[in-house]
């Protein structure tokens, strides 16, 4: 993943690309769920973002040509807010790869609250990118009250839980191995995932702890029952780095399952 000013640098480069006005504003909606307070104090609440035919946008880790969401959460009344996703599609448009959503998305946001039993208004602006024959950087505002009291499980937000992807564990994945070598300019990253096998051609996206860290769209296939995905990784600036291995995560899917993986355990 490209810090963020080397994204926004690749992205004025990019052919076909211009940037959204307001006559895209009704490519898509954005609103706040305002959810229900959990036992804990915590509030669950969620960006439901709804599209127009025929567009899509973009997962955390969009691929090499997609366009990363970001959240500016400032001037609300919370202590943290953890976004949820739930599991995404892949998308191959010219040749190229994205990973992202199309038609409507709930994405829950989990968020701790300042002072317990009390309304809290959450407030946001999200840069993110929405494409269909042109790829665009837009930006949305939502607000919303989250209640202390009266709130009960929305249906919406419940399903989008469900469809988080599978831990490891719960995915049944026996081992994950990752081999690095050093080539120009960064270093090739093989990946080798022990799982039962899955039906239909498998996908994998791979990402890092460090922001300035470019990783390519893996090639992944199946060897039996193990996963193997092949990929480039460098750093931004074009100077060496070491790449921790604890800080791989790759998101696995299939036709059948997603799966996410944080570290690999050799």
């Amino acid at each position: 993943m490209k810090s963020r000013l080397a994204i926004l640098s690749a992205l004025l480069c990019l052919p076909g690309l211009v940037f959204a006005d307001a006559m895209y504003d009704d490519v898509i909606r954005a609103e706040l769920r305002p959810g229900w307070r959990l036992a804990n104090g915590d509030h669950m609440a969620a960006l439901h973002l709804s599209l127009a035919p025929g567009w899509k946008t973009y997962w955390r880790a969009p691929g090499e040509t997609g366009i990363p969401p970001l959240f500016d959460w400032r001037g609300s009344q919370t202590r943290a807010i953890a976004v949820e996703w739930p599991a995404p599609h892949v998308f191959y448009q010219s040749g190229m790869r994205s990973v992202g959503y199309k038609g409507e998305v709930v994405l829950p946001l989990r968020v701790s609250v300042k002072g317990k039993g009390r309304d809290v208004r959450l407030s946001g602006t999200i840069d993110l990118g929405i494409c269909k024959d042109v790829c665009l950087p837009h930006r949305v505002h939502v607000e919303a009250i989250l209640p202390a009291t009266g709130g009960k499980p929305d249906p919406s937000i419940v399903a989008a839980l469900a469809d988080l992807p599978f831990s490891a564990a719960e995915a049944g994945v026996r081992g994950v191995s990752c081999d690095v070598r050093l080539d120009a300019g960064g270093v090739t990253l093989r990946t080798e995932i022990d799982m039962n096998r899955t039906g239909g051609a498998p996908e994998t996206v791979i990402e890092t702890a460090d922001p300035d860290l470019w990783v390519a769209d893996p090639a992944t296939r199946w060897e039996g029952d193990t996963l193997i995905s092949e990929t480039r990784v460098s750093h931004a600036s074009g100077q060496p780095f070491a790449l921790n291995r604890s800080d791989v995560r790759i998101t696995v899917l299939t036709e059948q399952l997603a799966v996410d993986i944080e570290g690999c355990r050799r």
